[in-house]
């Protein structure tokens, strides 16, 4: 299984927008590194803000 995937893979993958997968990477920090973004990077610090936002609440 690919490690590192496009931002349309990635979205299609996790069922989100690519657009809003782009936007959280760059507010997050993920590196898009020649198209591609590492997607367990990307879960991580997906699940990490998930987490912020309901202790937050």
């Amino acid at each position: 299984m690919a490690n590192h995937l496009t931002p349309e893979e990635l979205a299609k993958e996790l069922n989100m927008d690519r657009d809003e997968v782009i936007r959280l990477c760059v507010a997050e920090g993920v590196p898009i590194y020649q198209g591609k973004i590492d997607k367990h990077l990307f879960q991580a610090q997906l699940q990490a803000v998930g987490a912020a936002q309901a202790a937050a609440h």
